[in-house]
């Protein structure tokens, strides 16, 4: 591409490409933490949210997405960090929900607004090999500090649940 020529959804589907580092299946759109592009004269700003402070991913995503932009031809890209709102799982589409779910992760349950742990109410999410709700937790974290470790009672299988925020 020649630079400046670039559409915003020419931007968008090229940081569609970028998947996210801690689960390959879903790319960094439809974890819902790419928030906007801005093309400038000669490059971009491109807005994003971490899915927590301190996420040790971003700086990869971060390092991915002035890559493949200048791979594309635009000379100047900046990132924007926002907080404000603050991700939270509600911004993960149904196709990427469904993506984790053939991936082997129980996607989240419900909304963030689901606040059942403050009454004591056990989550019990469908296992993503046989589909049994009879699930138990077995640690508060799974493979990455945003997931829980889950075992089927059923099928036996250890499972990963993305956690609900």
């Amino acid at each position: 591409m020649i630079p400046g020529s670039h559409t915003k959804a020419e931007v968008l589907n090229l940081l569609s490409e970028i998947p996210d580092p801690e689960i390959p299946v879903i790319n960094i759109k439809e974890l819902g933490i790419l928030r906007d592009v801005e093309l400038t004269a000669n490059g971009c700003i491109v807005t994003v949210t971490p899915t927590y402070s301190g996420c040790p991913a971003m700086k990869l995503i971060e390092d991915q997405i002035v890559s493949i932009l200048k791979l594309s031809g635009m000379e100047h890209v900046e990132i924007k960090m926002v907080y404000s709102p603050p991700w939270t799982t509600d911004w993960i589409n149904e196709e990427a929900k469904e993506k984790l779910r053939k991936y082997g992760i129980a996607p989240p349950e419900k909304t963030s607004i689901d606040k059942g742990f403050l009454l004591g109410k056990k989550k019990h999410p469908a296992c993503p090999q046989c589909g049994s709700v009879n699930t138990e937790m077995t640690s508060q974290f799974g493979s990455t500090s945003c997931k829980a470790l889950y075992r089927c009672n059923d099928c036996k299988e250890p499972f990963d649940y993305f956690k609900c925020i």
